[in-house]
């Protein structure tokens, strides 16, 4: 699929019902610490104009779904274990739980917003825990995570490096590849250090936490969902506020509302698209009064106060966040179609940069192999291989295959 989400944070902060509103799976839900013990994997989707409006055909998706002219494109999410303080010396079930991890390309930080939970994920009254103390936990977790990785073998790998005159970046590369991290990683974190990388074995603990630190941010860029918004105090709210100053993606959420609006979606009590800010009623009589009661107060208390769940929009941002965009490769230029005849079947995540070249070898290594021009599908243009892709763009690939 290209991209993977992970859905981290301490037990019982609604991990679970985040998982399975966004994706629509089934994993296990319960008001106490670690009822996730092995990893789920889902689907979540990201929304997109999908071009079938701009043509104005009827799309057949295949790998996707369009809804009203919106196209929801696939991205794995994976939710894990409960992360607790001292997680990476294997308390609790630390060590599975960063494991799980280690291809994740960002992670979603479900925050219990109404402080209701305590550091190790027991329940407590409302606004008794302080939710900033769980995004400073969490990111020493995973930072002192990599902290291990790199200093496991150290004193050996910096004197190889200085003997043998090898590139610190190489090397710290292949030792970190296990973890989705990228040489361009290094290198830029190397830049923000005034270590001589050329001298690793005069680095000290302190500038290996530092590169462990750096590399977090730039590998494993992070939103935090602030979930039970309806239920947090004003002041916890407040807190958002401070994290965006400081260059942090918050977002209000409340996943038991979307997965309450999902599955009276499905049987058709009410009309909602995900990531709207308000749903019709369709069969009032379907419900009792208690139920008319929860929706109503899901429309005021969420989709009125925060102008949405949040649960799509952390698949938005963090598709922003990671620089992607969204391509439709078709087999016939003219009428959009794959060999199958199916409409703007495929929608792909890309790199912004990606050429038309990569793009192909995307689709089928033997069309990247045997690629001889493109077609843009919106202006018929003839283009070549190295032509960069824009978001949106319907491209036909022409190969001698």
């Amino acid at each position: 699929m290209g991209m993977q989400l992970g859905i981290v944070g301490k037990p019982n902060v609604g991990k679970s019902t985040f998982f399975n509103a966004a994706t629509e799976a089934h994993a296990a839900v319960a008001n106490y610490p670690f009822t996730t013990i092995e990893a789920n994997h889902g689907v979540m989707y990201l929304r997109a104009p999908c071009p079938c409006k701009d043509f104005k055909v009827q799309c057949t998706p295949k790998n996707s779904k369009c809804i009203n002219g919106v196209r929801f494109v696939g991205i794995e999410a994976i939710d894990v274990a409960g992360l607790v303080p001292d997680a990476h010396k294997g308390r609790g079930l630390g060590n599975k739980f960063l494991d799980d991890l280690r291809q994740a390309d960002a992670f979603i930080h479900i925050v219990d917003a109404s402080g209701s939970t305590d550091s190790e994920g027991n329940p407590t009254d409302v606004g008794k825990h302080d939710p900033l103390e769980d995004v400073i936990f969490l990111e020493k977790e995973i930072t002192y995570w990599f902290f291990d990785i790199v200093k496991n073998g150290w004193d050996r790998l910096s004197k190889t490096c200085e003997l043998e005159e090898g590139k610190i970046e190489k090397i710290l590369t292949e030792k970190l590849t296990g973890l989705g991290i990228k040489e361009d990683h290094i290198t830029s974190a190397l830049r923000k250090m005034t270590v001589d990388p050329k001298k690793p074995t005069r680095w000290t603990d302190d500038d290996l936490l530092l590169f462990a630190d750096l590399i977090r941010k730039m590998s494993k860029p992070m939103i935090i969902a602030f979930n039970k918004c309806d239920k947090a105090p004003d002041v916890f709210m407040k807190k958002a506020d401070e994290l965006r100053t400081k260059g942090y993606i918050v977002v209000p959420t409340s996943a038991e509302s979307d997965l309450a609006l999902n599955n009276a979606a499905k049987k058709g009590i009410i009309d909602y698209t995900p990531g709207a800010n308000t749903f019709t009623l369709l069969k009032p009589e379907a419900l009792n009064e208690k139920q008319h009661q929860a929706l109503e107060y899901i429309r005021t208390h969420v989709l009125q106060k925060y102008g949405a769940t949040g649960i799509q929009k952390h698949h938005d941002q963090a598709v922003h966040m990671l620089n992607l965009i969204v391509v439709y490769p078709v087999e016939d230029a003219h009428r959009l179609t794959d060999k199958e005849g199916r409409i703007l079947p495929d929608a792909h995540l890309v790199p912004k940069g990606t050429t038309a070249r990569q793009l192909a070898y995307r689709v089928h290594t033997d069309l990247g192999k045997h690629f001889i021009r493109a077609i843009d599908a919106r202006t018929h243009r003839v283009v070549g291989a190295d032509h960069v892709l824009q978001n949106g763009d319907v491209i036909s690939i022409v190969a001698d295959t």
